[in-house]
């Protein structure tokens, strides 16, 4: 156990000294801090080992308080970590995972609740976004963007929690669809030329270009927090405020956010505890805590600080406080939902020697688009070297092909997750053991992840499949053979063809076209085609592409591109860009080229998730069109005005 330490700030922010407050002579529970920001890795920060950025104030915090290595986000999107972080649960036990959707909740399960019920002052500012249609402000006492542990509402004596998000270092900062017109990262001490690129990435102009982006924003958050450390200590707060600071997922490099790789989960994590409350801190955490760590550990560390006991239905433990668990899990778990409007179910899990990742539709590749992510120059000169026939290195292609249902990593000797050993006979016990437990935390968590989104909105999902005793075994037991199904398996998906419920027909049809895919089944069951006209868009769409791996191309396509409602057109568009992709099966598109071009030019494509923008990348991956040109003329002066402006380090402590 390190000795006690005062803050050991950069002295030039902090020359002054301050008399006792009244608030500095008898506190009895700790104040609460936590500053957040966005879409920042964990080898993004000095205090990580990134000796390319500077990043002063959170690297003394680490220094003089708890630095946690192997810290996870539950998600790897902002909205589904939040849900997690708020709840203290997996987000799919409610059904919050998909990103950026609410959907009906059980009402008190927000925990500041019961930090308020115990007499904490609770202020948000700003960001809630939990993916629930609950009132997402309601657990605050202030929630805008004015909110402050200097309200004028808290009582002199009451301790606070308080949260402060800032923004500065989200995406949109380097989402600029090119780099004419940047900054000369040069000036803030950043040389994109030098930069170590990690592996996972290829090496081009635009990576290095908006990696340089991204780190100028990191060292903004740094500055940031420097703000809050100096108002603190200003008022007299310091020696009384455990602070957190944290990213809400993994960074902005191509692969990381919305991506189940350590890329788009692991977070930095710095916890700071002031002297005077070292007793809150166990005995047994070291400096640089290699235990697991994840965001479901947040809420219950929160309460226990706070003098709360943690609830028994939370699924972390408390890692400081009256109620820190010294024994850790020996694995831990996170999700993912989808890639916007695209469906495509993965879960992942570690030991922090192996990482699991287990994709539920594996012929839906990774690299689907997500058009807003794909405005940043990376990710469009990364495709642009895909779809030209020259990705430099094979690794680089990684997340542009389908891949296998299970994929398993040694983070040891391959932190960047680049060589997959799922099919090695010498980890086929590794293997075994996370399929087993990835299938028993399904199961203990009551994950409903597996729901297609029409269901989701019928009602309180949580509660319905319990009182009305849905088959959950039965849909676990598809969803989990769907993927990785063998002729074995073809008894139990034609069975799942015919349920009565559309989530189960769903994987029924996920389980065909992987039949399909991997040859074992040719002919088309009359099961099946019937699907294709299922009120149900999901499972008409997914039937429908089953159908044209399976030969019925005409009647396939026909139900993929005439939609039986407009609103349902990015559905099945979500599987002819899968087809786009493939290149056994896009040529079966060239009949559909001119009615791509007529709704690329008529659909709308000015918001990310619009059909115009997906019939656009559908003509970029049958060659009909450059990548450059994918969100059409207006966009490159857009992006001169978003490369000349710098996002405000924002919001401030009062």
């Amino acid at each position: 156990m390190r000795a006690p330490s005062l803050y050991t700030f950069p002295a030039a922010m902090y020359i002054a000294t301050f008399p006792l407050t009244a608030e500095d002579q008898l506190p009895r529970r700790p104040h609460i801090l936590w500053l957040t920001f966005e879409d920042t890795s964990w080898y993004e920060l000095g205090c990580y080992g990134n000796d390319q950025v500077h990043t002063p104030h959170i690297d003394s915090l680490a220094t003089h308080g708890v630095q946690f290595m192997n810290a996870w986000s539950v998600a790897p999107q902002s909205s589904a970590a939040r849900s997690s972080l708020i709840t203290g649960c997996y987000a799919t036990t409610y059904g919050m995972d998909i990103h950026p959707v609410p959907y009906d909740t059980p009402p008190d399960i927000f925990f500041p609740q019961w930090l308020q019920e115990a007499g904490y002052y609770c202020t948000n500012n700003s960001k809630t976004h939990y993916n629930s249609t609950t009132d997402n402000k309601s657990c605050w006492d202030e929630c805008h963007n004015q909110a402050s542990y200097h309200s004028l509402h808290r009582k002199a004596d009451q301790p606070f929690f308080a949260v402060f998000n800032t923004v500065t270092s989200h995406m949109g900062r380097v989402r600029t669809l090119h780099t004419d017109g940047r900054r000369d990262y040069t000036t803030e001490g950043i040389y994109p030329g030098l930069l170590r690129l990690p592996p996972h990435v290829p090496d081009l102009p635009e990576v290095r270009s908006d990696y340089a982006g991204h780190l100028e924003a990191v060292q903004d958050v740094d500055t940031w927090v420097g703000f809050f450390l100096e108002d603190l200590r200003q008022h007299g707060l310091d020696e009384h405020t455990v602070i957190f600071v944290f990213s809400d997922h993994g960074g902005c490099q191509p692969r990381g956010k919305g991506y189940l790789f350590e890329t788009g989960l692991r977070v930095p994590l710095v916890v700071y505890v002031p002297p005077r409350w070292q007793h809150l801190l166990p005995d047994w955490m070291a400096s640089q805590e290699k235990s697991l760590v994840s965001f479901v550990d947040l809420a219950p560390t929160v309460l226990s600080l706070a003098g709360v006991e943690p609830p028994a239905q939370g699924h972390g433990r408390a890692l400081l406080g009256e109620w820190a668990k010294q024994e850790a899990p020996d694995m831990q778990f996170a999700l993912a939902a989808n890639q916007l409007h695209h469906f495509m179910p993965v879960r992942a899990a570690t030991d922090g020697r192996y990482k699991y990742m287990r994709s539920y539709i594996p012929y839906r590749c990774f690299a689907l688009r997500n058009y807003y992510q794909w405005g940043m120059p990376s990710n469009q000169a990364w495709d642009h070297s895909i779809l030209s026939g020259h990705p430099l290195r094979p690794e680089w292609e990684q997340p542009f092909r389908p891949h296998p249902a299970e994929m398993l990593f040694d983070l040891e000797a391959d932190p960047f997750e680049l060589n997959n050993l799922a099919a090695d006979p010498a980890c086929a016990s590794v293997l075994l053991r996370f399929r087993e437990r990835m299938d028993n935390h399904i199961r203990q968590t009551v994950d409903l992840g597996f729901f297609l989104p029409p269901t989701r909105g019928e009602g309180i999902l949580y509660d319905r499949v319990r009182s009305e005793l849905y088959p959950l075994e039965t849909l676990w037991t598809v969803a989990s053979q769907a993927g990785r199904a063998t002729s074995a398996d073809l008894p139990l998906l034609l069975s799942a063809l015919t349920d009565p419920h559309p989530d189960i027909r769903f994987w029924g049809c996920v389980g065909m076209a992987q039949l399909a895919l991997a040859g074992v089944q040719t002919g088309t069951p009359a099961e099946l085609l019937a699907l294709v006209d299922d009120p149900d868009p999901y499972v008409a769409a997914e039937a429908a592409y089953a159908a044209v791996c399976l030969g019925e191309t005409e009647r396939g396509l026909r139900r993929l591109f005439h939609p039986a409602r407009e609103e349902d057109r990015k559905i099945g568009y979500s599987l002819v860009e899968v087809l786009a992709m493939d290149p056994r099966r896009r040529e079966c598109l060239r009949t559909y080229v001119p009615q791509l071009w007529k709704e690329a030019e008529q659909l709308p494509r000015r918001r990310n998730e619009d059909a115009g923008l997906m019939a656009r990348g559908i003509l970029v991956d049958l060659g009909e069109m450059d990548i450059r040109d994918l969100y059409g003329p207006e966009a490159y002066e857009l992006g001169l005005k978003l490369n000349r402006g710098r996002r405000p380090m924002v919001p401030l402590p009062r």
